[in-house]
């Protein structure tokens, strides 16, 4: 058995989706050519329908709303993600119940106090923005992406794609006992990318010797809608606020610390996560498992292969410790897709080296200086004591000094800055999560 389509994209997360459905909408490809291969399609609508039960019934695990608890694996959406979600008919899908808008950023150092002159604070009020973005649930964005992509006419298909060979005319992938011709594959399937492997190409790699430590905790003090985050010797810590009143952590330790933290019962856990957030939000208390994810910084080589592209983390994983590795993802299909668009109205093959090579010119440079970008926040300001620390701690104080710098990094974090695809500019987005 064998089927035809113009684009055929590996890996079904939020990117990937919103990926698909951006290109079914937006590319100029007719919807139909233009498949999603979700192998995790059985199981995350078999979850969504437990969830969906879930929330009519008052659970252990569920909040005082009735609500299915928030999922572990959360993102901090930027501004411009949010348009490429509506571009891609996806933002409309969500459930805005149960995405959280944060309002305010603070950031500080170890060595100063949390409401001291050295935090660096972000506000959406200065920006007249009515936030700074929204935390959302990823399994609820791939639910959400793969909806869009349906009713735009694009095809979902789970199955895995086991092998994959380009020749001139096309890419033929191997799904079981179906083979799938394309002339063109997008390459979304994550840090341990299976498509990145078939195409031989390297990675440049940083072992940041860190895990990054995700959990859901309640607090004693509400989150105020803020998005907290204090540098530490070991790494940064960051409090992203959730849609129950509690947050997300996204802890980011030395692997030894981080050995130690996960080894240790709940209560051990919330009472050294309470000296490590200078109790900003008072006594926490663990409301989920925790999930040790280990760190690097990983760029690919090339985004671009005969007939293959790559993006998301498949091209790149950064340091998390700004949240930018999703937003920079919906870029990437983004700048995919107007690519592709510009290939279509000059009757050009999609999957063509030229029309390639501008969607990775367009990206590689961006992702490389973000990522380094990330990197060196992480070695200036994870300093504790001593000189560096007290410098790390005046940059920060310095940073936060003047309206007219905290305003270009906001808006450089939120996407409404710099260089960017069109698709990612200031629209109205269907209707706005409180």
């Amino acid at each position: 058995m064998s089927a035809d389509f113009d684009v055929v994209v590996i890996g079904a997360g939020p990117v990937g989706a919103t990926t698909a459905s951006l290109l079914a909408r937006h590319s100029g490809i007719a919807p139909e050519r233009i498949a999603l291969l979700a192998p995790e399609l059985a199981t995350l609508t078999a979850n969504a329908a437990r969830d969906s039960t879930a929330r009519n019934a008052t659970t252990r695990g569920a909040t005082a709303h009735g609500a299915a608890a928030p999922e572990l694996r959360v993102s901090a959406l930027s501004r411009a993600s949010e348009q490429i979600l509506g571009a891609a008919g996806a933002w409309e899908r969500l459930d805005y119940a149960r995405l959280c808008a944060y309002e305010r950023m603070r950031v500080w150092h170890a060595s100063t106090p949390a409401d001291g002159p050295e935090v660096l604070c972000f506000d959406a009020a200065e920006l007249a923005e009515p936030n700074l973005g929204h935390i959302a649930e990823n399994r609820a964005l791939a639910l959400a992406a793969w909806a869009a992509l349906q009713e735009a006419g694009g095809q979902l298909i789970s199955d895995r794609a086991t092998g994959m060979h380009s020749d001139e005319d096309g890419v033929q992938l191997q799904c079981g006992s179906t083979t799938l011709r394309a002339r063109l594959v997008v390459g979304a399937d994550g840090a341990h990318s299976q498509v990145r492997e078939w195409l031989g190409i390297g990675m440049n790699s940083h072992d940041y010797r860190q895990s990054a430590i995700v959990a859901n905790i309640a607090t004693a003090k509400p989150h105020q809608h803020t998005a907290w985050q204090r540098f530490l010797a070991s790494g940064p810590l960051a409090l992203l606020p959730l849609f129950d009143g509690g947050c997300s952590i996204v802890w980011s330790a030395d692997s030894a610390l981080a050995e130690e933290l996960m080894a240790l019962p709940a209560a051990d856990f919330a009472a050294r996560l309470d000296a490590a957030s200078d109790h900003v939000l008072g006594r926490t208390r663990l409301c989920s498992e925790r999930l040790a994810v280990p760190l690097q910084r990983r760029m690919a080589q090339q985004l671009i292969g005969p007939r293959v592209a790559l993006l998301g983390d498949a091209a790149h994983v950064v340091h998390p410790l700004a949240g930018q590795g999703v937003n920079l993802g919906f870029l990437d299909a983004a700048a995919l897709a107007e690519a592709l668009a510009a290939a279509v109205r000059e009757r050009e093959d999609p999957g063509a080296t030229r029309v390639l090579r501008g969607y990775e010119q367009a990206r590689l440079a961006h992702n490389a200086l973000m990522s380094v970008a990330m990197s060196a926040f992480n070695a200036v300001f994870s300093r504790e004591s001593g000189a560096a620390g007290w410098f790390a701690a005046r940059l920060l104080g310095l940073a936060g000094a003047r309206a007219v710098t905290r305003r270009w990094f906001a808006r450089r974090a939120l996407g409404l800055s710099g260089e960017r695809p069109a698709l990612a500019r200031a629209a109205q987005l269907p209707r706005s999560a409180a």
